[in-house]
């Protein structure tokens, strides 16, 4: 699969640029600080397999070994509105720049050491998956075995759970909806190419690849 930007993509993600949330300027995460910050994450994100039920039931997704920077991103975009979960914008709204710097850090550290749950081993990418891939240059964004991003403000996603790939495709494809939309103009035009099944495909051949990210249990009671 080639490694190079297509025109268009090379295009959108020039355009992204400029309105895609930028760490705050001096700011710096801290790990130890975060562990104490996370209580309103781990009913969700430290449970198992724990599912949302809005706006379809899928499994919330695994976040310990993901970018620092990506989760910083993602906490600012639903601070700022870009993303519009009700849940996760009620959570983000009550967190500080300082806040957001340290749960980030204890995320991207958080199970390090730890092995990731077994996997099935992944069905090699049929022609129609592996052409789904190439059209939407997914890999000139998400890196090597979509695990190893070119920039750290883009997530790792091979393992990530393929029913949250599937809805975060859907959320950015149709990104006005104001309960589940996501404005990010590289992942709209990327998604909008796409049948909501080609996103599917896509979505189940790339969660079943070996990655680095998991859910680290934790109790509720802290």
């Amino acid at each position: 699969m080639k490694k190079t930007l297509s025109p268009m993509f090379a295009a959108l993600t020039l355009a992204a640029a400029g309105v895609l949330p930028a760490q705050a300027q001096g700011v710096t995460g801290d790990a130890n600080a975060g562990a104490g910050k996370i209580a309103m994450c781990i009913g969700c994100h430290g449970i198992q397999g724990y599912k949302s039920s809005f706006p379809e039931v899928y499994r919330v997704p695994k976040i310990s070994g993901q970018n620092a920077k990506y989760i910083t991103l993602v906490l600012e975009g639903y601070k700022k509105g870009d993303r519009k979960h009700p849940s996760m914008r009620g959570i983000a709204a009550t967190l500080t720049e300082q806040d957001i710097a340290d749960v980030a850090a204890y995320y991207e550290q958080n199970g390090q050491g730890q092995m990731a749950v077994a996997l099935p081993a992944p069905a090699a990418a049929n022609a129609q998956v592996a052409q789904l891939l190439q059209k939407g240059a997914c890999v000139s964004c998400h890196g090597d075995n979509f695990s190893k991003p070119i920039d750290p403000g883009y997530p790792k996603i091979a393992g990530q759970y393929p029913d949250y790939l599937f809805a975060s495709l859907k959320a950015y494809k149709d990104n006005a909806n104001h309960t589940w939309g996501r404005s990010n103009p590289v992942m709209a035009g990327m998604a909008k190419q796409f049948s909501n099944a080609e996103l599917k495909a896509m979505s189940d051949y790339i969660g079943s690849l070996d990655g680095e990210l998991k859910t680290v249990p934790q109790s509720r009671f802290r």
